[in-house]
């Protein structure tokens, strides 16, 4: 796989940081360790969504860099292709790539978008394609040209967050339990015991003003002792907690929940003075990451796609951790969502989907990796598909 035997080289991340800019890097870094150091939920999905960027920093340490993960040095060796990217850009497209880069270490955003574009651009030279970065080098809409035996193809590199299939927002789900942990601290203190507060919210949660109102409700539930309060926005109920090897430490507490309550459940346990309470929601319907990567799918395949050559969608799924991953995979949901819309008229200019996450980007193995590094399908409509050339890129890979 691409990076796999990289050696990683001080000197890599030393011109990386000096590609971003010193000023706009140190200033990134101040912001993100101000916010991952703070003791909350939202600092630890912080620490989470900008690991990248952390990670990049902590390595400046001689001592952590000789230390290396094989993930860390994967993070390296992205950094070095996109030195080696900006060195052979004529200047005018030099400066689109550094705004694409101070783009990511601005706000929400992260770098994940055009490390998965270099990646990108990395297999398919590996699969033996000729490869031209077009939507830096002449504004194409499309971000790759990869050309093999005289057949050419459109690369769109596309990046679409799993909250956009998620009915509770995990965002959303880290401000109501910061929001909430200084009630329950007092509340546990008068009230020593282990409880767990069951959420089910039908409309879901992906509001300020929902936060806010569920919040107090939550506050109001605990302050007038009672065990539910219902209404068609959300149904709480506050029971005892019983389970198997609750006295367990609080490491292996959340695994137990996590199995009893299953992937799509957000989770969250507080403790004090040998007391615990659980919260856990779940929307009224399940997730819909694979419907949100499909819907992605369309928007890109109509507007960035030329129509006059087979096109390749690779989607990166951020914001999913492990476990989601691998059940998506596990149970066909990617497959299948975008098999059937690769039969839309929508897809008539895509020859095939490619879909990874953060464990492709690091290169982590299977099972929670994706085998050979990303699920391809193939358009099975598109005469494109059945060309020798283009074999390696449009494989499905299941």
């Amino acid at each position: 796989m691409p990076f796999a035997d990289h050696r990683p080289d001080p000197a890599d991340l030393d011109r990386f940081r000096t590609l971003c800019g010193a000023r706009l890097w140190a200033k990134r870094l101040g912001d993100l360790t101000q916010r991952a150091a703070v003791a909350s939920l939202s600092g630890k999905a912080a620490q989470q969504r900008h690991a990248l960027e952390l990670v990049l920093a902590r390595l400046a340490d001689p001592k952590a860099f000789a230390r290396a993960t094989p993930a860390e040095r994967h993070a390296t060796a992205f950094a070095r292709e996109a030195v080696k990217l900006a060195e052979r850009l004529p200047t005018p497209q030099r400066a689109k790539l550094h705004a694409e880069i101070a783009a990511g270490l601005t706000g929400e955003a992260t770098l994940m978008p055009l490390f998965h574009l270099l990646r990108t651009a990395a297999l398919h030279r590996r699969r033996g394609f000729e490869v031209t970065f077009a939507g830096l080098t002449e504004d194409a809409s499309y971000d790759l040209l990869i050309r093999r035996e005289g057949v050419e193809a459109e690369v769109v590199c596309e990046a679409v967050s799993a909250e956009d299939g998620r009915e509770v927002h995990r965002g959303d789900w880290c401000a109501l339990v910061d929001k909430v942990n200084p009630d329950l601290q007092t509340w546990l203190a008068a009230h020593p015991g282990r409880y767990l507060l069951k959420m089910t919210l039908p409309g879901g949660m992906a509001t300020d003003s929902q936060v806010a109102e569920l919040h107090r409700r939550i506050a109001g539930l605990l302050t007038a002792e009672k065990r539910q309060d219902s209404s068609a926005d959300a149904v709480l109920k506050l029971d005892p907690l019983v389970l198997a090897g609750a006295q367990a430490t609080r490491q292996g507490l959340p695994a137990q929940l996590r199995a009893q309550f299953g992937e799509e459940a957000h989770l969250a346990v507080t403790q004090g003075g040998g007391s615990v309470f659980v919260m856990a929601a779940r929307a009224g319907r399940e997730n819909s990451i694979s419907a949100a990567v499909t819907r992605r799918c369309a928007l890109v395949a109509e507007s960035r796609l030329s129509g006059t050559r087979p096109g390749l969608l690779a989607m990166f799924v951020e914001d999913v951790d492990r476990a989601e991953w691998r059940g998506l995979r596990d149970r066909l949901e990617l497959e299948g969502a975008a098999r059937r819309w690769l039969t839309e008229p929508a897809a008539r200019h895509v020859v095939a989907v490619a879909c990874t996450s953060r464990m492709e980007l690091f290169g982590v193995a299977p099972p929670d990796g994706a085998p050979e590094g990303e699920l391809r399908f193939r358009n099975p409509g598109h005469p494109a598909g059945k060309n020798p050339a283009l074999a390696p890129a449009v494989a499905s890979s299941n």
